[in-house]
């Protein structure tokens, strides 16, 4: 398992009007879900939420088929989200 400390960061995230996107990602963890590798944690709001700070890590990631995954953890270094097949996807995706 993956420890708290050790979870990939989101690098970047480039979806404007997301609730947690202030300059960078501040829910304090996201996940990544299986179509297509959106965001799960996506809000589509004009409300702000999340921590203040943009330290956002990844908390799961249902793409098991990624290079990334393993027992639904991601451990890439970093993520970034951005536009992709849906308005909020990891671009880090990569399958195997």
């Amino acid at each position: 398992m993956t420890q708290m400390m050790a979870m990939p960061r989101v690098q970047t995230c480039t979806v404007s009007g997301c609730g947690y996107n202030h300059d960078g990602c501040t829910a304090f963890a996201i996940t990544i879900g299986r179509a297509s590798s959106e965001c799960d944690t996506f809000v589509d709001t004009a409300d702000k939420g999340g921590m203040g700070q943009a330290e956002a890590q990844v908390g799961a990631c249902k793409r098991s088929e990624c290079v990334h995954n393993t027992e639904l953890e991601c451990h890439a270094p970093s993520i970034n989200v951005g536009a992709g097949a849906d308005r909020a996807d990891c671009l880090t995706f990569e399958a195997r």
